[in-house]
């Protein structure tokens, strides 16, 4: 996978070209609130917290959360958009985690895990900083259970070039049971539509997605215009939904 470095590309763009509804943002939630305990509060951790998209509403569901973040200006617009007050977002990344041993009840990973280096070593980090009997919400795709968005048929290679971005499902599951993690559940959600079609579209030329850093320009231009051409026969129609895996692991 090609790299993105999100303090020259993507945070100003990102909360918008991936921002969720209300109606989407209450599925995750509900998905979330299953498989994690029933005490409240909890202490949470979102790693690869991005702009915030998920960061206060996990403080106003489950309590307070930190959010962890290598990029600057990605904590910058978090920050900038939501000054909740059981919310910090502190510099890190999974390999570091700049939090005490056992302080956290869960960790969501919230299409963050394919961005990680050295992903040994963030299981390792994160089996530190939660305690046992807590959760890991792994939100990823995987190479073998991709969940094949409608747009992806107009790009070139893409299907091909965005699976190739996952790790399988199988190599997920080994790494960390290797480390004395357990597999807790694995099921899918369906996240509803984010609107329209043209307005998904919209969101797409924005490309915010680390699918797009994988095309060359050529790919990219040819993707968009076919892209384009569909949606322009219906762009009223709503943007079909599919289903996303979530991967939940417990410590001990």
């Amino acid at each position: 996978m090609r790299a993105i470095d999100y303090d020259t590309q993507q945070h100003q763009e990102y909360a918008r070209g991936r921002a969720l509804t209300e109606r989407q943002l209450d599925v995750w939630l509900a998905a979330f609130e299953a498989v994690l305990p029933e005490r409240r509060p909890l202490a949470g951790l979102d790693v690869g917290s991005g702009t915030g998209r998920f960061t206060p509403a996990l403080a106003d569901t489950f309590g307070p959360v930190i959010g962890v973040e290598p990029s600057v200006r990605m904590r910058e617009v978090a920050q900038e958009r939501s000054r909740h007050s059981d919310v910090r977002y502190l510099p890190g990344s999974a390999e570091e985690i700049p939090l005490p041993s056992a302080s956290a009840d869960y960790a969501l990973m919230g299409w963050s895990w394919h961005h990680v280096e050295d992903r040994p070593r963030a299981v390792r980090e994160l089996a530190r900083v939660i305690r046992p009997g807590g959760r890991l919400l792994l939100r990823t795709n995987f190479r073998d259970h991709h969940p094949r968005p409608w747009w992806l048929e107009h790009f070139p290679r893409g299907y091909e070039a965005d699976a190739a971005i996952f790790q399988p499902l199988h190599e997920v599951i080994e790494l960390f049971t290797a480390a004395g993690w357990r597999v807790a559940a694995y099921g899918t959600v369906t996240e509803p539509s984010s609107g329209t079609r043209g307005a998904m579209l919209e969101r797409l030329r924005l490309r915010t997605l680390s699918f797009f850093a994988q095309l060359t320009p050529d790919e990219l231009e040819s993707g968009f215009r076919r892209l384009e051409a569909a949606v322009a026969e219906d762009p009223d129609a709503p943007a079909p939904v599919f289903e996303e895996p979530l991967l939940t692991l417990t410590r001990g």
